[in-house]
């Protein structure tokens, strides 16, 4: 473990923090789906109350049909806190069930079915990373207060610096209000880790114009004054997913469907964001569908299972993915695995609880901090 310089936090790399889960063992790997299905659901049936699944928008249909919620991270983490399910089974990316696991009870477990589920954007920004650059920011405007600000896709210890520095956490869908509350309280904001929600974020509270990127990677992309002169810093992370939208997948739509409408996430790129009729998280994409009226086209741009999941649900609505074909599914998510969820349920019925995800205690409270600041705004 690494001691933080900034705030005092011994913490690690992901890559590190979770090397000791388990990998699915070979009787699991070739299941087929009428096997697994007849054994999850055997499991549930004895595990009863005891269990709770949770499944992000983003999984596959195998994954979701077995699922007591669908929602986004959030979203399923505040269902976890409701529940009296002593284990969380939560399908979904790292960040995810550690998020869960800040607002859960000291009682319920958390459990992460795959080892391999980590968030790629989440990895763009590492806390031990983060508190390097900080040194770095605050130099290159030392009269200024920055209030750190991060997305909920993040990191339990990036979550927990924001809160030690004043900051606080954020979601796409609230985030122009975690915006003002910064402002209120200092004079720039640092938004991590995605750039395009940040960037979009800044249009919608009006200061565009008032920009700076922050490369990490880049000694050469580092701006001192450009800092000094500007009221948001972007650092340069981004979603794999939604970066691959190009407006020309708008236009393109659009020609082959002329009375479609198009829907995008806000981490999608600025350009893509511009040329959409509605921009949301994915619990606004869901809702524009549902409240769609029959024989309306519409081109989703965000992960394409949920895509496919819109067009299950509401066969009255023509639901297209932006980006036809190209469209591709979001890597970590993939790694759950169905057969990784039969894995993990067995062993619940067996006493054994497999990959349970547990934020440190001062990690947690700090983290839990910038959660809480989060539902003030």
């Amino acid at each position: 473990m690494a001691q933080m310089e900034t705030i005092g936090l011994e913490t690690d790399l992901s890559l590190f923090k979770y090397d000791n889960l388990e990998q699915l063992p070979p009787g699991y790997r070739d299941l087929d789906e009428a096997a697994r299905t007849e054994r999850i659901g055997s499991a549930l049936d004895e595990l009863g109350d005891d269990v709770l699944i949770l499944g992000h928008n983003y999984q596959r249909r195998e994954i979701v049909e077995h699922a007591d919620f669908i929602g986004d991270s959030y979203a399923l983490s505040k269902r976890a806190a409701e529940a009296d399910a002593s284990h969380i089974v939560f399908c979904g990316v790292t960040f995810m069930a550690e998020s869960a696991d800040i607002i859960t009870d000291d009682d319920q477990t958390v459990l992460l079915p795959s080892m391999e589920a980590s968030c790629p954007m989440a990895g763009m920004a590492e806390a031990l990373q983060v508190d390097a650059a900080w040194a770095e920011l605050t130099a290159a405007d030392p009269d200024s207060e920055i209030v750190p600000i991060t997305y909920m896709n993040s990191y339990a210890d990036l979550k927990a610096f924001c809160a030690e520095q004043g900051g606080l956490v954020c979601t796409s869908s609230n985030a122009h209000r975690a915006f003002e509350w910064a402002l209120e309280r200092g004079d720039k904001v640092l938004f991590l880790p995605d750039k395009h929600l940040g960037e979009n974020t800044a249009h919608r509270v009006g200061l565009e114009d008032s920009t700076a990127e922050w490369d990490p990677w880049d000694p050469e992309g580092k701006d001192p004054e450009e800092v000094a002169d500007s009221e948001v810093i972007l650092w340069d992370g981004y979603c794999q997913v939604h970066e691959r939208f190009r407006e020309d997948h708008v236009t393109g739509v659009r020609e082959a469907h002329p009375d479609a409408q198009v829907v995008v996430h806000p981490e999608c790129r600025r350009e893509v964001v511009e040329a959409a009729d509605v921009v949301g998280s994915t619990s606004t994409i869901c809702e524009t569908i549902e409240e769609a009226e029959a024989g309306e086209t519409w081109a989703i741009g965000t992960e394409i299972h949920l895509a496919e999941h819109l067009a299950r649900w509401h066969p009255e609505i023509e639901v297209l993915p932006l980006c036809g074909d190209a469209c591709m599914d979001c890597n970590a998510m993939r790694q759950v695995d169905p057969n990784y969820l039969t894995w993990v349920l067995e062993g619940l019925t067996e006493g054994t609880e497999r990959n349970a995800v547990e934020v440190a205690p001062q990690e947690k409270e700090l983290a839990r901090v910038a959660l809480d600041r989060m539902l003030e705004v």
